[in-house]
């Protein structure tokens, strides 16, 4: 189960770029016709590209986690646990309402892999 927690994780980067990517695909091409450097400086732009900015980083902790799974790395499945925790946490009291509550879900599944409880 804390496998599949990992890569939970890391799918949900992978789903915040691709929807990302259609949510957002008129600031995304706007900003390329336009030279790309400095076209998110509008509400809505700066807001998808932080969206999608999201995603690599939360790929990357999912690889991560996997790999320290997989090396039996319980330091850094706690590590990455704990600040999944605190960020979901930020973001459900930012946005009760949004996707948050998953990871609110996912982070101590993590956190008890990081102690060595199997499940």
């Amino acid at each position: 189960m804390s496998t599949i927690a990992a890569w939970i994780l890391f799918f949900l980067g992978l789903a915040h770029i691709a929807f990302g990517i259609v949510k957002f695909r008129k600031h995304i091409a706007h900003a390329i016709s336009g030279g790309f450097i400095n076209k998110f400086k509008e509400t809505e732009a700066y807001g998808a590209f932080w969206f999608l900015m999201s995603g690599p980083p939360l790929m990357l902790s999912g690889q991560i986690a996997v790999h320290a799974i997989s090396v039996g790395d319980f330091y850094a499945l706690k590590v990455i646990g704990i600040y999944t925790l605190v960020s979901a946490v930020i973001g459900v009291i930012a946005f009760p309402k949004s996707p948050f509550w998953g990871m609110v879900v996912l982070a101590p599944l993590l956190i008890a892999a990081g102690y060595g409880v199997q499940f």
